[in-house]
Parts: C-alpha cells; structure tokens; sequence
C-alpha cells in the first residue's frame, strides 16, 4: 500500500468522503477481516452488493441519455461490456486500486491485489460506499468521471467504428484536403457537459453533432456527414 493515496483517489473519483471509514471498508478484502482477531473489521461485501445495483442503473441512465439513436439490446451490451468483471478491473487498475487493497496474508501471497474479481469488487464497493453517503447524483458524478471514455470506447467499438477517419479519407481522396472541426456550443452543468460541433468543408457545412465530450460530439458531426450523403452537391476538381 505504498504507493496509495486516499487523497489521488478521490481526486480520481471526484468525490470527497466525509466519512473516510466508508472508503477503507470498500478497499477491505474479508480476507483481511477475518485475521484480525478481537476486532470487528467490516469489510467489503455488502458494499459491493449495494454498488453493483447503483453503478448498473447509474451506467444505464447514462448510456440511454447520450445514446439516442441506439436500440434497447445495443444499450444492454455496451453496459454489459463496461460493467462485467474485466471492465471493472481495467477501471480499478487504473484508478490504483490494487495498492490500496487491505488483504489477509494468504490473499497477499496469491497475488490478490492483481485479481480482476477482487478489484472489480473493489470499485462496485466505492460506488456503494459515494453513494450510501452523497446519494444517487453523487454516483453518477462518478460514473461520469471514471467510466465516461469506457463507456465511450465501447459504443464507438460497436456502434459506427471511426466516423471521422471514414469522413477524412473520402475528402482527401477526392480534394486532397480536409475537414474542420469547430465548436459552436457548450450547455449544461459542469458534472454533465453537452457539446456541439459542426463539420465543415470549404465553408459549407457537412453535419452538426451533440456528445458528453467534443470527440464525441465531432464523430457524432461526422456521422451525420456521412448519413446524409454530404457528397451530393460537391464537385471533384
């Protein structure tokens, strides 16, 4: 546990705990708590049951808001695919959670604080611990923090690769040039940011996107370019 800080990691999350006790138990394998005797050690379980729920409908609010367009089942495979065991660990790396990890000494020697399943349920245990103490909106904060380029990366995969390269590679075969990406507005608080973007090429406009980032929102611009034909007017030279 050297290298953790309770301080990162909440800067990481974006959510300060009132109550420290809260994270330690989240970050407290019952490995740990069994070994230590005369003490009533809570550790992370019921936490993790309680973040299991709250991160799949946080992630879900989250996914069906941004996502109009995509259908019911492709809505249930991107949270399943940010939400299984494997994604979660990803997160839980890279938010260093292994370091912080209390383990009972067997745990330790297996290499415990690699295992996907033990850092996995880590973070579920921190997003019930941020929500039984700031409630559902605090939890979703999170989310929007930690899991937003995941959950990103995950529809892009499934749901229309690279809408900008496709876009890119038209142009430049056909004019050799390329388009221009221009902001043209930012609504919404600051937990859940709205931005628009405009495609524009040789002054005239392609495509206008909406996305919680500006790459999203500029391959949301992209995609629509290319949905509506944005060839039809323009003349090769």
């Amino acid at each position: 546990m050297s290298d953790f800080s309770i301080d990162q990691l909440q800067q990481d999350l974006g959510y300060a705990f009132d109550n420290l006790a809260l994270s330690t138990q989240a970050l407290t394998h019952k490995s740990f708590s069994n070994e230590q005797q005369g003490a009533d050690e809570l550790h992370n379980e019921r936490l993790e049951f309680l973040g299991d729920a709250v991160l799949e409908l946080a992630v879900s609010e989250r996914i069906y808001r941004i996502y109009p367009d995509i259908s019911e089942g492709g809505l249930t495979r991107i949270r399943a695919e940010v939400v299984c065991e494997k994604g979660l660990a990803k997160i839980a790396r890279r938010l260093n959670l292994g370091s912080g990890l209390r383990l009972g000494r067997g745990e330790e020697k297996c290499g415990g604080r690699t295992k996907a399943s033990l850092l996995s349920d880590a973070l579920e245990a921190l997003i019930g611990a941020v929500f039984l103490e700031g409630g559902f909106l605090a939890a979703c904060e999170v989310v929007q923090k930690v899991f937003a380029q995941d959950i990103e990366d995950s529809a892009n995969i499934r749901y229309g690769t690279d809408y900008k390269t496709a876009l890119q590679e038209n142009l430049q075969a056909r004019f050799g040039r390329l388009p221009e990406y221009q902001l043209i507005k930012v609504d919404g608080p600051d937990h859940g940011r709205i931005f628009t973007i405009q495609v524009n090429f040789d002054d005239r406009e392609l495509g206008c996107g909406e996305g919680s980032s500006k790459k999203q929102a500029e391959q949301n611009a992209a995609s629509e370019a290319l949905l509506h034909s944005f060839v039809v007017g323009l003349e090769d030279n």
